[in-house]
């Protein structure tokens, strides 16, 4: 009998290259297709939350069809077609269509034949690029980003959200000591961003009173560039920065979707890794932030609201993101005493996905923590905790898998407990 309590590391929807794939810029896509599996994965990848910005359509016809449509038509910033012909049949038709092209327009070949030969002679002749079938979703959309990714530019930057499937699960607080040990365990630069601009407690639990913050951020888009992230900035300690959030009443807040986006640029460029604190609400802009990460950490309590709450949220996160993995799930404040509570066999059950860290209630320890402005390594850096914090790091960050002593050592001793409770 499996255990219903274990985390294994579940199949990635996506390979791992594809998360270092950049945004696709708005650009206009017209893909010209001589297969239905073709016209299949440029709709995929026109879904992909990369490819957000572009208008893609998908035409049947291939080569000859292109060149039928813009006899009359004008054309987008990217053609991509999909032909069987091959050598100097594929040229001549190429050398047609080039006269119904705008000088700025973008070809990419997606061809049946692999030949070095004619690869090397649609490139001299100006072609973009050109595939060999099979060709899938996430291959169009990485060849559409790398038509305009600048060689020169930073490697891409994590970023990871947490939310909860409802109020009062510990979400934020979770979220703050898993960007405590990301900074201290890989060594590496990392922001915690606190999405609350009302209600945020980022600021409380690390014992910080920032002047300025996220509201600025996003108030001043103009003006955002890496020097001034870097100047609205908290200190926390060497490797951990601060993004918080302004906790005030003083005007009301009708946040767009749009209006994070330069912060979300911004971030990806100059953080390594960053940690979004997101609120317990659904609005436009909550999505768009769900979208933009690389990895979702969902934190419910085992009770039955969170786990509607986390199917719902579950259902909504996969359409959205049909080429990455699925959110990771966490659960909070497990073995409240005389609360009745759902198994972790039961979210299992629902959402097809274990918790990656089981976290036990202690009222005392987190109330200390928080009371002092301290994060929980730092005033009990050999509870048990402590390491789950640093499996939902390595896990959610992409620089390690679930290290085997940290996992069973973390639990067994809390869940030998609930059982006993509950035997």
């Amino acid at each position: 009998m499996s255990d219903p309590y274990s985390y294994e590391e579940p199949p990635v929807a996506q390979d791992a290259s594809a998360l270092m794939i950049r945004a696709v810029p708005r650009i206009s896509l017209q893909a010209f297709c001589e297969t239905a599996q073709m016209i299949e994965a440029v709709q995929e990848a026109a879904a992909d939350r990369r490819m957000a910005k572009a208008h893609v359509k998908a035409f049947p016809g291939g080569l000859a069809g292109a060149i039928d449509f813009f006899e009359s038509a004008p054309t987008p910033n990217v053609i991509l077609l999909e032909t069987r012909m091959a050598g100097e049949q594929l040229l001549a038709g190429l050398d047609e269509l080039a006269g119904h092209c705008d000088p700025g327009t973008k070809v990419v070949i997606i061809g049946h034949t692999n030949d070095v030969w004619l690869y090397r002679e649609l490139l001299r002749r100006g072609i973009s690029d050109y595939v060999a079938m099979p060709v899938d979703a996430m291959d169009v959309v990485r060849v559409i980003s790398d038509l305009y990714a600048d060689e020169t530019a930073a490697p891409l930057g994590r970023a990871i959200a947490f939310v909860s499937a409802r109020g009062g699960v510990g979400s934020s607080t979770i979220a703050h000591n898993v960007a405590w040990s990301m900074s201290t365990t890989f060594d590496a630069a990392t922001v915690l961003a606190d999405f609350d601009l009302p209600f945020g407690t980022a600021n409380l639990d690390f014992n910080q009173d920032p002047a300025q913050g996220i509201g600025d951020a996003i108030s001043q888009p103009d003006r955002l560039d890496d020097t001034f992230l870097d100047r609205i900035l908290a200190k926390c300690t060497d490797k951990l920065s601060l993004l918080a959030a302004p906790a005030t009443l003083d005007k009301p807040l009708d946040l767009h979707a749009d209006d994070f986006e330069k912060l979300y640029e911004v971030m990806r460029k100059n953080v390594p890794l960053a940690i979004y604190d997101l609120p317990h609400q659904w609005s436009g802009w909550m999505r768009r932030a769900l979208i933009e990460v690389d990895e979702i950490v969902l934190v419910a309590a085992p009770d039955l609201a969170c786990l509607r709450n986390a199917k719902n949220l579950f259902d909504a996160i996969r359409q959205s993101r049909p080429n990455d993995a699925p959110p990771r799930l966490v659960l909070n404040q497990v073995g409240l005493p005389k609360r009745p509570e759902l198994d972790p066999a039961d979210f299992r059950a629902a959402l097809g996905a274990d918790p990656i860290a089981v976290i036990p209630f202690d009222a005392e320890l987190f109330g200390s923590a928080s009371n002092g402005g301290q994060m929980i390594a730092e005033i009990a850096p050999r509870h048990e905790i402590v390491s789950q914090f640093d499996v939902i790091a390595q896990v959610t960050s992409g620089r390690g898998g679930v290290p085997r002593r940290a996992k069973k050592s973390a639990l067994i001793p809390f869940l030998d407990k609930l059982k006993l409770s509950k035997g």
